[in-house]
């Protein structure tokens, strides 16, 4: 299986990873940053954007399928950045694949296990009947009144495609509710990495605390943390400029 991928700028290679309900364009500002001095892959995860759909949903899968498509660009090694999902994604590979990590980047998620706080969203999505809805506009309105901001419901709705039979999800919804306790757990612990990361945390997010700064530490020894002030989750999006320069500033050490 090939991931669906987006290759830009020249130099070192950096694989940029989405998070959960995301695509490849969410990292998009930083993909055009770093393509000034780096050879930039953005993927589509499995069963997200334009990338297959499978049966099942593991970290270890979803790591697997990356290096496959790292394999297919003849690429041996390079440094990885990922946000939330796509994080643990990039720290299952460091932990079981370091031969072929220059550094890590992640963005505001930890090595661990989750408590469930999706079901909201999950419950908005599956209130949006695509055998009904006309428009767009229409789903959006659905979504949030089944309380989802606003900002957060447009986010979602880029999940949202039409083709000549109606509306679809380009996610592969129904398996992500499917698996979401296996999305929630946890990488492979046991394991460490010994080369450089970053772990990147939005002040007012609750993904990465102090309690899990043992498990970080157990996983990844050589770990240092940035925290960039008045963000939340989606750090990236919310101040991208001290976001890029974070990254570019580490990778450029690293």
């Amino acid at each position: 299986m090939l991931l669906n991928y987006k290759l830009v700028g020249q130099g070192s290679p950096v694989v940029l990873i989405h998070g959960l309900f995301g695509a490849l364009d969410n990292l998009g500002r930083l993909a055009r940053h770093l393509s000034e001095s780096h050879q930039v892959i953005s993927i589509d995860l499995p069963n997200h954007g334009q990338s297959p759909h499978t049966t099942t949903i593991s970290y270890a899968d979803m790591a697997d399928d990356v290096l496959g498509l790292l394999a297919h660009l003849n690429i041996e090694q390079c440094a990885f950045v990922g946000h939330s999902m796509g994080g643990k994604v990039a720290m299952e590979i460091a932990l079981t694949h370091p031969e072929v990590m220059l550094s890590l980047i992640v963005a505001d998620i930890a090595p661990v296990a989750y408590t469930h706080r999706h079901g909201a969203v999950f419950d908005a999505l599956n209130a949006v009947d695509l055998t009904v809805i006309k428009s767009r506009q229409q789903a959006l309105e659905v979504v949030i009144e089944h309380g989802i901001d606003q900002g957060t419901a447009m986010f979602l709705l880029k999940n949202l495609a039409k083709d000549d039979r109606g509306f679809y999800w380009r996610c592969n919804l129904s398996l992500l509710e499917q698996y979401y306790p296996d999305i929630i757990g946890g990488v492979s612990q046991a394991l460490s990495y010994s080369g450089p990361v970053l772990f990147i945390k939005g002040e007012l997010s609750d993904y990465i605390t102090t309690d899990h700064k043992t498990q970080i530490g157990s996983n990844f020894p050589q770990a240092q943390l940035k925290v960039i002030q008045g963000t939340g989750h989606w750090l990236h999006a919310e101040k991208p400029a001290s976001f890029n320069k974070i990254v570019s500033d580490f990778l450029a050490k690293h």
